[in-house]
């Protein structure tokens, strides 16, 4: 009795709807969100409309979180609740916050390692360990014939000619005019600030013998034909400074991240991307999973905290996460839970955002709302116009709902997403489910529905007419 007791219980929490699928042949429900119901026809109907649908469960079980996602927007919309205060703001746009917040970080940590004063500047140019170039290419294929390499060649000796006849002080224009390097090209060809090493050989062979304001002569790469100089100090004397400084501070980063995973003895389980490939097939459940992926002295890094961050990524780049290889997958957690270190080392240290912060993560926050609002057509002031009662201004809200996704599987309308992000503060301040039996059961109607519509596209590929005159009604006679 005890046993069958907490089995009720569980269900009970589950809600209602879970408890009548568990015992229903045919549920009825496929989502619920906010009072709103979405039922396992409808379900059916938007997805056999979608042209290259799979009708899979994955596949009809993420429609069904697009309808519970824009459920919840309309039905918060409908209720006038407030989706501007500060709390919601944070979360709805909780990744730029965390770069913010750890950009600040950032500076306090590097500010005195890597800034120079004008004499330490110097210095560093002198010694020569890194250096700053301008260049121009006239770019040949490795497969071009010699004729047009010649060509090229020909071009680079009479921009040389003309370079070196002004001294290297047009040396800029003739970079925007000519040169096919779309890095440097805008920049006048100017190049990142490097340590030896970084270039291919024969560019950095003769790279390196240039003076200070020194040009080569024409050098051929496997890119094709360039001309390099090294611009004098006084002239690059603020983008060799911030040049060197973002150089070093990236180095800095990396020594400083390494340092970090060695100290917390940062270290990925051995079942860490086995468990992850099994998660994403249901991203619902794994958003509650406590599954440890990465320990380290000061907390674990577990699947819940995996999900919350991929939903601050490109939905795109989500979806090959299981294609990595183990290795692959193990480094990019490391990655992650070497990122929610530094948070906390930022809480730690008191980081806050600023005023600005505040005013970009709002604007950043409104924008996204506006487009949402726009595309389904659904903005407060015209719910709020739509009817006098509540009752009257919800249904409203979701006839617009209703008609967007119409729109949408009908290819009738673009897309627009709410972002995973924004989807979690939704569905946080609402109840919400998605049934798995009731997805299940879109997908059985849904895949006959288009099986018949298939059927019938290839036995009734359009009529023709019949064969000569046209026929004589019963009884009747023709004149």
């Amino acid at each position: 009795m005890r046993r069958f007791g907490l089995v009720l219980v569980m269900l009970s929490a589950a809600g209602c709807g879970a408890l009548s699928d568990a015992f229903s042949a045919h549920p009825q429900s496929a989502a619920s969100a906010a009072g709103q119901t979405l039922s396992v026809t409808r379900l059916a109907e938007l997805a056999s409309q979608v042209k290259g649908m799979p009708m899979k469960q994955d596949a009809l079980k993420r429609l069904a979180g697009v309808y519970v996602d824009f459920s919840l927007l309309a039905t918060e919309l409908a209720a006038g609740k407030n989706l501007d205060d500060s709390t919601t703001v944070l979360a709805a746009v909780w990744p730029m916050a965390a770069q913010r917040r750890w950009e600040h970080f950032h500076d306090r940590l590097v500010a005195g390692r890597v800034h120079f004063t004008d004499a330490q500047l110097d210095s560093v140019y002198r010694a020569g360990d890194y250096r700053l170039f301008q260049h121009l290419l006239l770019e040949v294929a490795s497969s071009a014939a010699p004729t047009a390499a010649a060509a090229k060649q020909a071009q680079a000796e009479r921009l040389l000619r003309q370079a070196a006849a002004e001294g290297g002080r047009g040396f800029a224009a003739l970079a925007k005019k000519y040169s096919d390097d779309p890095g440097s090209k805008a920049s006048g060809g100017y190049l990142p600030v490097r340590p030896r090493g970084a270039f291919v050989p024969t560019f950095e062979d003769a790279a390196w013998q240039l003076a200070p304001g020194g040009m080569s002569g024409v050098v051929r790469s496997p890119f094709g034909f360039h001309i390099i100089r090294r611009p004098p100090l006084a002239e690059v004397a603020d983008s060799f400074r911030a040049g060197l400084e973002n150089l070093l501070s990236m180095q800095f980063d990396s020594t400083y991240l390494a340092d970090i995973a060695k100290q917390r003895d940062v270290k990925v389980d051995g079942g860490a991307a086995a468990a992850i490939r099994s998660a994403l097939q249901d991203p619902e459940g794994a958003a509650k999973s406590r599954t440890v992926l990465v320990t380290f002295h000061g907390g674990p890094f577990r699947m819940r905290d995996l999900i919350h961050w991929l939903n601050s990524l490109d939905p795109n780049d989500v979806q090959q996460l299981p294609f990595a290889t183990d290795d692959q997958i193990g480094q990019f957690l490391k990655v992650v839970a070497t990122r929610t270190i530094l948070l906390q080392q930022a809480d730690s240290a008191k980081v806050t955002l600023t005023p600005q912060d505040w005013q970009d993560l709002k604007s950043a926050y409104d924008s996204m709302l506006a487009t949402i609002e726009t595309q389904i057509a659904i903005t407060p002031k015209d719910i709020a116009d739509s009817a006098k009662t509540p009752d009257g201004r919800e249904r409203y809200a979701m006839s617009r709902v209703d008609g967007y996704l119409d729109k949408v599987v009908r290819g009738q309308s673009s897309f627009v997403g709410i972002p995973p992000v924004f989807s979690d503060v939704l569905r946080g301040r609402a109840p919400w489910s998605i049934s798995e039996s009731g997805v299940a059961r879109a997908v059985e109607i849904a895949s006959g529905s288009k099986a018949r519509a298939d059927s019938q596209q290839q036995r009734a590929p359009g009529l023709r007419p019949a064969p000569g005159p046209a026929p004589a009604p019963p009884g009747g006679t023709v004149h």
